[in-house]
């Protein structure tokens, strides 16, 4: 009976062994289930990735290409505006080496000024900078101070020396002045 004991002892042990081998081959095969999905995943991931980048490389690519399309094309328009004064201006000389008075020549000149000026006004220039304005270090670039002659006066631009201009809300060139200090 003994033999017995020991013998069903010897099998519940190896039945033990058995059971725990088969609990380690399953989880081992869970485990390796479990990592060949992850690699599948981080594989589509990647795969993602690469194409995202490329995309966005070429969306780069293709937009630097055309901003710098743009700018050499944004003068364009302003440039085909102005080719009338041009032509206006060759017709004025023309007509002045005919021999023409004084008077329609600077009526001649006034007229293309005008005509310049609007094209570019309509193209978002502005032109600021008055005497009797308050200096402005934003707006204004004082070329020399000189003496107020009224007391109200101090502080504000006497002399236009050159007027300033913005396009489009940005300045593009600061207005010289006078100051009376």
């Amino acid at each position: 009976m003994k033999e017995t004991n020991d013998e069903n002892l010897s099998m519940e042990s190896e039945l033990e062994t058995l059971q725990v081998e088969t609990l380690h081959i399953e989880k081992a095969q869970e485990l390796h289930d479990r990592i060949s999905d992850l690699e599948k995943k981080l594989a589509e991931s990647q795969d993602k990735y690469l194409r995202l980048f490329s995309e966005f490389d070429n969306y780069r690519r293709r937009s630097s290409k055309e901003r710098m399309d743009l700018i050499k094309t944004a003068s364009e328009d302003v440039i085909i505006g102005i080719l009338p004064v041009l032509d206006d201006m060759e017709r004025a000389i023309s007509l002045q080496s005919h021999g023409s008075t004084e008077e329609v020549d600077i009526n001649g000149i006034a007229l293309i000024f005008n005509k310049l000026k609007t094209i570019l006004t309509q193209k978002g220039l502005e032109e600021f900078g008055t005497p009797g304005d308050t200096f402005d270090t934003d707006l204004h670039e004082a070329v020399t101070h000189v003496p107020a002659t009224v007391p109200d006066q101090k502080g504000k631009t006497v002399e236009i020396l050159q007027k300033g201009y913005q396009l489009s809300g940005k300045i593009i060139r600061f207005a010289k002045v006078v100051v009376a200090s």
